[in-house]
Order: C-alpha cells, then sequence, then structure tokens
C-alpha cells in the first residue's frame, strides 16, 4: 500500500534534486548539466544585489504575511460558526456552497474578480456609482492589488479549509459543553475555553506547514491578476521565476533562486515547530 505513493516521492521529488546543481552553474540547455560551465555562488551573490528581485522578495513576503494573519483564522471562525449550525439541511446547503469555489480553476475566478472589479460593468463600481462616486480601476492600481489577492484567495479556499476543522470539531466530547452549561458558561465563553483548546494542536500543526511555505504563494493566482501596471507591488518569486527562468531563458539563476526558497522553509518549519514544541507542546515532529 505504501509503494506507489514511496515511488511517486522518489520519481518526483528525489531525483529531480540532482538537479539542484544547475544553481551553480551558467546552464545551457544545450550543453547538458555536465558539459554547463560551473560558476560556484555567482547567481546567490546576484539574487541580493539585483533590486528587481529584493523587490519581488518583499512582495511575496508581505502578501504571504497578509494571507497568514487574515487567511489563516478565517476557515477557524468559519468552522466554529457552522459546528453552532443544528439544521443539518440547512449546514449542508451551505457547506456545499462554500466548498464550490475551490473546485474551479483560478482561470475562472481569477476572470469573475477581473469583471466584479471593472470599471464599467463590475458590480463594485455600480456599487460606487449608486452612492455618488467615482468608478475605481482596481485592477491597474498597485494600492489594491496586495488586497485583491488575499480575499479572493480567501474567498476561493475558507470554504475548503473548514473541513479538517470540522473533523476536528466533531471529536470533542459533548459532555464538556454540557457541564459548561451547567456551570452558566455562555456560547462565547465556551468557544474560548473548550473550543479552540481543543483546536489548538489541528491549529499549530497547519500553521507550522503554513509558515514552511511562506515563500511559496502559488504561481496561478498571481499570473492571473498579474499585470505590467501593478507589476512594482504584485509580482512575487512564482511569478518572476517564470518570467526571467522560462521566458528568459537564466535557468541557472531561477534555480538559484528556488534552491534558496527551499531552504528558508525549512528554517521556518524547523524554528517554528521547537518554538511550538516549548510554547505549546504541540509540534509536527
Amino acid at each position: 500500500m505504501v509503494l506507489p505513493g514511496l515511488i511517486f516521492f522518489i520519481v518526483f521529488k528525489y531525483i529531480p534534486l540532482a538537479g539542484v546543481v544547475i544553481a551553480f552553474q551558467d546552464y545551457n540547455v544545450f550543453n547538458g548539466i555536465f558539459g554547463s560551465k560551473f560558476v560556484g555562488f555567482k547567481h546567490f551573490y546576484n539574487l541580493f544585489t539585483y533590486p528587481e528581485f529584493l523587490r519581488v522578495l518583499k512582495n511575496t513576503v508581505l502578501i504571504s504575511v497578509y494571507q497568514i494573519v487574515l487567511g489563516f483564522p478565517a476557515p477557524i471562525a468559519l468552522a466554529m460558526l457552522m459546528n453552532e449550525v443544528r439544521r443539518m439541511f440547512f449546514k449542508r446547503t451551505v457547506q456545499t456552497i462554500l466548498y464550490l469555489p475551490h473546485f474551479l480553476s483560478w482561470v475562472i475566478v481569477g476572470g469573475l474578480v477581473i469583471n466584479f472589479l471593472s470599471p464599467s460593468s463590475g458590480m463594485v463600481n455600480d456599487i460606487l456609482r449608486w452612492l455618488g462616486k467615482e468608478p475605481v480601476f482596481f485592477m491597474q492600481e498597485p494600492g489594491y492589488f496586495r488586497s485583491i489577492v488575499v480575499v479572493s484567495g480567501i474567498w476561493k479556499e475558507v470554504g475548503w479549509g473548514t473541513i479538517i476543522y470540522l473533523a476536528a470539531l466533531a471529536g470533542i466530547n459533548p459532555e464538556l459543553y454540557e457541564a459548561a452549561e451547567v456551570d452558566g458558561a455562555g456560547k462565547l465563553k465556551q468557544a474560548f475555553s473548550i473550543t479552540l483548546p481543543s483546536l489548538l494542536p489541528t491549529i499549530m500543526v497547519l500553521l507550522l506547514l503554513r509558515i514552511g511555505n511562506v515563500l511559496d504563494l502559488g504561481f496561478e493566482q498571481i499570473y492571473m491578476l498579474l499585470n505590467p501596471l501593478v507589476t512594482e507591488t504584485g509580482e512575487i518569486i512564482d511569478t518572476y521565476i517564470y518570467r526571467i527562468g522560462l521566458l528568459g531563458g537564466q535557468y541557472g539563476y531561477t534555480t538559484a533562486i528556488g534552491l534558496f526558497k527551499s531552504l528558508i522553509g525549512v528554517i521556518l518549519v524547523v524554528g517554528a515547530n521547537q518554538l511550538s514544541k516549548k510554547a505549546t507542546g504541540n509540534s509536527i515532529y
């Protein structure tokens, strides 16, 4: 039973690690790995001397922090609210509606976001006109782009993210809530005294995994929403690698960026895991 998964990781995760050597070469597709010139840490030096990369790194970190601060608690709060619904038909209907955006590709969701925010026919600007205000070119304003990314990401994934938390909530002993009610605890007190402490192990594991991917925002969402007018605040490492590496042919430089991302992810996971183990007693290993 384990063999198929083991083969998958060996073929698609471990064998490709040999390609990391490209980060230390001026790689040429015609010469291959063994024929390309070895340049040592040249590409890593360029990472921190190119102002363009530092700007992209700043954008990536800021958007990721916004997603953690605003997006990570969203499914927790939604799961706790859904757990209080007692009418099963209504609960299942709402869950289905909330799960649906997860199964839509970013091509579809990106198109919906662009249409909603359109200055000529978008619903948001129609509301602004109704309030007597001028339409706003949201998708062309650098100051709005990060907020659009975070909000659209939450809308798409918040329902799907509740699945794990609802499963954890189902495992809480109902007698704890009954005892709390006898003691006079209201719903809010029960949430902070019973629900959240019971969810803490699950929350910490998922938070640690999310911290490890702080530089990995995902290519599809940003690529679909990005345009030349918002590149200054919207371009992230993944789209930068696509533009410089695949389109520009700088394979060694972009491989170095990928290796840098992986090392930062490992350091963050190990550090956050040790901190969580000491502070809460919960960890992923």
